[in-house]
């Protein structure tokens, strides 16, 4: 999956379990709680994860139950949500081209199943 541009800067995470799915289909960001923050190492382990998630084949629904929100020290980065049902993501960045907001992945490869653990894991031990 394409990260923006940006993400190599990122030093926080908000892990973000989406309440309102249908909200997502034409949003202009990222609405929910955040259930875990990952800082440094655990946030790059995450962006490597989702960098590795190979391409799939879209379905329709694009009802997202997670995302995350990426910081760096000073502002927030970007924004994507994930629907694991139709392998669709949506992200917000101000230097994201059009054609990269929307996107699909394999949500059944190794990598998007241990992304899903990690979410559903909640803050780390």
């Amino acid at each position: 999956m394409l990260l923006p541009p940006t993400y190599g800067k990122t030093e926080l995470m908000e892990v973000v379990r989406i309440n309102d799915p249908l909200r997502h289909l034409d949003s202009e960001d990222l609405a929910g709680v955040t259930v875990a923050l990952w800082e440094r190492d655990r946030a790059q382990q995450a962006l490597s994860l989702i960098a590795g998630l190979p391409s799939g084949e879209q379905s329709r629904c694009f009802l997202p139950g997670w995302g995350i929100r990426a910081h760096d020290t000073t502002h927030q980065l970007f924004e994507i949500a994930f629907c694991f049902r139709c392998h669709g993501a949506r992200a917000w960045a101000p230097d994201l081209p059009v054609a990269r907001r929307r996107q699909s992945f394999d949500a059944e490869s190794p990598a998007a199943l241990e992304l899903l653990r990690r979410f559903r894991s909640g803050p780390p031990d």
